[in-house]
């Protein structure tokens, strides 16, 4: 089994911030899978549907980003899963806006939402899938007040436009995970 979760927030609000790039990248992949996210479970959103024999839950925390932690390691509780079979979906600042990267383990790289699950579970070791916003223009200089409104707000038009075409491509890239295993993914999507 494996639980696959897309971080973001809850909330009209917040629906097309880049922080919730991950929301957006769940909910495109739970309708290509033909899952329903009308399930209430461990403080999130969750549907459940199978792909090549494989049973698979999807989840979106309702717990706000920086709580995340909470709602995953319920999941993670409950359906005893493994850290390999745990599959986290999330923005990424560090990478320019659009690119995927796949990789298993590793520090948090500041993401809060991704430290929070860090230190709810104990472990590194769950799969990420990467996606780039970008950093706002005079990074260098930005306060965390800045980074924050930033990630807080949503993608402007020509960046709307590249999300739009990458948000298949990690759809792509998920079930190339769940197919072919992870190097294969890193190797075709990294």
């Amino acid at each position: 089994m494996k639980l696959i979760v897309g971080l973001g927030n809850p909330g009209l609000r917040y629906a097309n911030n880049r922080h919730n790039i991950g929301f957006m990248c769940l909910n495109h992949f739970a309708r290509m899978q033909g899952i329903r996210l009308d399930s209430k479970q461990g403080q999130a959103r969750t549907g459940t549907g199978e792909i090549n024999g494989e049973k698979i839950v999807l989840a979106r925390p309702q717990t706000f980003m920086n709580s995340s932690g909470k709602s995953v390691s319920r999941l993670v509780q409950k359906y005893k899963i493994e850290p390999g079979d745990l599959i986290v979906i999330h923005d990424d600042l560090d990478l320019p806006l659009g690119k995927i990267r796949i990789r298993q383990g590793g520090s948090s790289g500041g993401h809060k939402g991704i430290e929070s699950i860090i230190n709810e579970l104990g472990s590194q070791d769950f799969i990420r899938v990467r996606i780039g916003i970008g950093r706002p223009i005079g990074a260098d200089e930005a306060s965390e007040a800045d980074v924050i409104d930033y990630v807080l707000n949503d993608f402007d038009p020509d960046e709307k436009q590249i999300i739009t075409e990458v948000i298949p491509k990690v759809s792509e890239a998920i079930l190339c995970l769940l197919n072919e295993g992870l190097t294969a993914a890193m190797n075709k999507y990294n």
